[in-house]
């Protein structure tokens, strides 16, 4: 059987260099409000986050992309961190829920007056007209601004006979992809470009004496 030999708890911060939206419902959006809403946590005070499932579904997305895998599931060496409903594979690393630093709470308390929602920002979008050349169908989407942090950690189960070099090395790659990538919506009009921190490690090692 299978033995559990430690945890490996990666720690960070995750910086905005632009806007993030990351979608939540919308269906309580009032006339005159934001058409696409961010995401937010009702238990502090209805901030805004980032799903650990967003974190690292765009991860793996990325990761199979540049390994070539032909389909979700097709990288072993993937599916070995991430896990694999289809093949009852469970995911070895477990990405945490995402909330605002301290200091960025504080930093969207102060500037408040200058947001268009508590803790957001509301940009205007149009769509273009190709053959008139004219701007129509305006609509507002909310972002985290950038210049915002968000607490991250990633947490890897390490079982007896896993290379824990390895393990660590696909998460750093994962991390440099997104780096190069965007997370959330509309990124290829200039949202979610975001840098990570410093990586802070903490073995956490189970004492069964």
């Amino acid at each position: 059987m299978k033995q559990l030999v430690k945890k490996i708890a990666v720690r960070t911060t995750l910086n905005l260099l632009s806007g993030l939206h990351i979608g939540g419902s919308g269906d309580n959006v009032e006339i005159g409000g934001i058409d696409n809403p961010v995401i937010r946590c009702a238990t502090k005070d209805w901030q805004p986050y980032i799903p650990g499932s967003s974190l690292k579904g765009k991860m793996r997305c990325l990761l199979e992309q540049i390994y070539g895998s032909p389909e979700v599931g097709g990288n072993d060496r993937i599916n070995n961190l991430f896990g694999f409903a289809k093949d009852n594979k469970p995911s070895k690393i477990i990405v945490r829920d995402a909330y605002l630093t301290e200091e960025s709470e504080q930093l969207l308390k102060q500037n408040s007056d200058n947001l268009d929602a508590p803790y957001t920002e509301g940009k205007w979008e149009n769509v273009i007209d190709r053959i008139e050349g004219t701007a129509g169908h305006p609509r507002q989407t909310e972002r985290v601004p950038a210049g915002v942090s968000f607490g991250v950690e990633f947490m890897i189960n390490v079982w007896d006979g896993d290379n824990e070099d390895d393990l660590l090395k696909l998460l750093n790659e994962g991390i440099k992809a997104l780096e190069n990538d965007y997370l959330g919506g509309s990124g290829s009009r200039g949202y979610g470009q975001v840098r990570f921190g410093e990586l802070d490690r903490e073995d956490i090692v189970f004492d069964t004496q």
